[in-house]
This record gives structure tokens, sequence and C-alpha cells, in this order.
């Protein structure tokens, strides 16, 4: 039966012509952000006029930008009273937004008139104004360079001398593009961010641009609600993140609240 080696061979030729197929590697599966607990360590007043767009600690101070035309103010904040120190009006036609500090000098974005103002730290005084082809959102700095929100899903990082864009990091929730990134602070090597109309913080590494951790503020959030009646849920939006370096402290509140909350997340 001569057929049979002739069969073999044909065996033999089909595997070598890639017919008998590897089983191809299994796709890993998408790793998901942790959640995040979170307890409340001590509640403060906060000040319901003000609309807050930027929240930082610096040297042990509070420093708040504020938002909406006519009513955007940069302050700085009593922690323990909400009540102002110094503060300075933006130009009725400004809508300000992000605020942050680095080497003294204070950096506020504006949300579409597409200004950066520079202050000086001791008494907020203008000393330069950069043009910006973005709509400001949020604004903190890694020690070095200043890193921006703009309301997308991605970060934008700027060299603070001459507000040259050095690069872009598009951050990802579960392997999928993110959106509405907005108040933003720098905590420990990773970039804390609001995500505007929602009740989630994120932990972003800016290495890689993953979502690492999620907290839920809905709790915090219904409570502010309930603490201000007739006002759109929308409205009273979480949004302010300030870290104390030195104490290790965390601080959030939001737009209009009467509260500002130190917090501890787990970790």
């Amino acid at each position: 039966m001569k057929f049979i080696p002739a069969f073999i061979s044909l065996l033999l030729l089909a595997a070598c012509n890639g017919t008998g197929r590897d089983p191809q590697p299994e796709t890993p599966p998408v790793k998901m952000p942790d959640m995040l607990s979170y307890s409340i360590v001590a509640t403060y007043p906060h000040d319901t006029n003000s609309y807050t767009q930027g929240l930082l600690v610096y040297k042990g101070e509070m420093y708040e930008g504020t938002g909406r035309e006519k009513e955007s103010k940069l302050m700085r904040v009593d922690i323990k009273t909400g009540k102002p120190g110094k503060s300075i009006s933006l130009d009725n036609a400004y809508f300000g937004e992000g605020v942050t500090i680095l080497n003294d000098t204070v950096y506020q974005l504006t949300w579409q008139n597409k200004k950066v103002f520079v202050y000086t730290l001791k008494d907020f005084k203008k000393i330069k104004e950069f043009n910006v082809d973005f709509e400001g959102w949020g604004l903190t700095n890694d020690g070095k360079n200043l890193i921006v929100s703009t309301g997308t899903g991605d970060l934008f990082f700027y060299e603070p001398s001459g507000f040259k864009l050095l690069r872009s990091l598009a951050v990802t929730d579960a392997g999928s593009p993110t959106f509405n990134l907005n108040e933003l602070e720098y905590i420990d090597g990773y970039v804390y961010a609001n995500q505007y109309t929602y009740p989630y913080i994120f932990k972003i590494d800016p290495n890689t641009g993953e979502i690492v951790s999620k907290i839920d503020l809905s709790t915090i959030w219904a409570r502010i609600q309930q603490m201000r009646p007739g006002i759109n849920a929308g409205d009273i939006v979480p949004n302010g993140i300030a870290y104390d370096a030195a104490t290790k402290k965390i601080y959030i509140t939001g737009k209009w609240w009467p509260e500002l909350y130190e917090v501890q997340f787990s970790q």
C-alpha cells in the first residue's frame, strides 16, 4: 500500500506550510483600577461663594483659585476658618481655573480665555502672562514641570519659565480612554484628578497614563446636596484636592461646598 507514505508526506508538507497552527497566546486580562476607600479625619468650614477651581497647600498655607466671570479670585485661605487672607480678583472678563505654586511662583489658568497668569507668592502681583491654545481646567506640578488638564482625557506637561509643551499623556481607565479630567494634585509620585460631574478622584501613573486607583466621593457629594437644597447637583460637584507634603494631610472640597474635609485614603 504505497499511498500511506505519500499521505504522511502530505501531512508533513502541510505542517511545514503553516496549516498546522500553533495555539495563539492569550490576551492578558485588562487590569481594573483598585477602588480606594477613604475616611474623614476632620471637617472645616468652606466659603459657599467659592466656585472652587484650584486648591493646594504650599509651605503650610492653603491657596484657592475660584471661577466664573466677575467672580474669579486667587486667595490665601485659613484652613480652620475657611476665611480668605490675601485675595485678588481677576478682571471681569476672565474665568479662573486651576492653580499651582512652584518655586514661590503662583500659576493660574483661565478657562476659555486662553491665558495663564503668573504671580509673586507674597503679594499676588502679576509678573507675567502666557498665551496658550487650550481651555484651562486643572493645574499642578511635579516639583519641576507644570501639569495641565483641559477637560479631555489627556494630561499635558509644560516647562514653567516659558510655558513650553514638553509632552502629552493619554490617561486610560482599564485600557480605555478617560475624559473630563479636572482639578489636579501631585501626591507622592502620582497625579490625582477630579473627574468633572462625576464623584471620582483618579490616581494616575504619570509615566504610563494608567488610572491605578479610584476614590468614590458619592457619600460626601450626597451630604453636600442635602446641605445645599435647591442647587443643582451638577453645580456643586467635587472639585479640589490639596496635599500638605510636610504633614502628609490631604484635603478635598467642591464648588460652592460649605465644608472642606481632611481625608485619608486607603492604600
